[in-house]
């Protein structure tokens, strides 16, 4: 019992120091502010009721944001729609843009990536986890978190470029 209590403590704490980060993630795929708290409150209740099944405490944030993304792609399934985003309600989403997204043009540019590519990106540079930890919560091999990433970039700085593109010919 007293394991358990201290494993409670512990999960309460990760909870708490990552739900910004874990709402993030969450609306990294529904792009939807009420879907993605939704769908945190729903990962925080099974965390809870699975809590017995961690084995290593070590690992309870990565094995939190694991069921965040699970959660979220169970979500996805069921509502099969896809959200655009417009500028406006894009700013309302992210208050803090000066803070985690330097500029508009790098917010849109992410948001028009695949999924695969977004949610790898804003995990690494965003969220500052590591790519074994990436791997460990996607429930996706080494290799290919690597190669996502990297493709991920490559297409970003495509379409940074291509946004920079409209804004000179717009101004010219």
């Amino acid at each position: 019992m007293r394991g358990t209590k201290r494993l409670e403590k512990l999960l309460i704490q990760c909870i708490t120091d990552n739900q910004e980060n874990a709402y993030r993630l969450a609306y990294s795929y529904v792009r939807n502010k009420e879907d993605a708290l939704d769908i945190v409150q729903d990962a925080i209740h099974k965390a809870f009721l699975s809590m017995e099944k961690l084995k290593q405490t070590g690992s309870l944030r990565s094995w939190f944001f694991r069921i965040v993304v699970t959660t979220s792609l169970d979500y996805l399934r069921k509502q099969r729609r896809v959200h655009v985003m417009d500028d406006e309600h894009l700013e309302l989403v992210l208050p803090s843009s000066q803070d985690r997204y330097p500029n508009l043009d790098l917010a849109r540019s992410l948001e028009e990536l695949p999924e695969k590519y977004r949610v790898v990106i804003i995990l690494r540079y965003f969220e500052d986890m590591k790519i074994e930890e990436i791997a460990d919560v996607l429930q996706e091999n080494l290799s290919t978190v690597k190669t996502r990433l990297y493709q991920g970039l490559q297409r970003l700085r495509v379409n940074l470029g291509e946004h920079e593109q409209e804004e000179e010919h717009q101004l010219g």
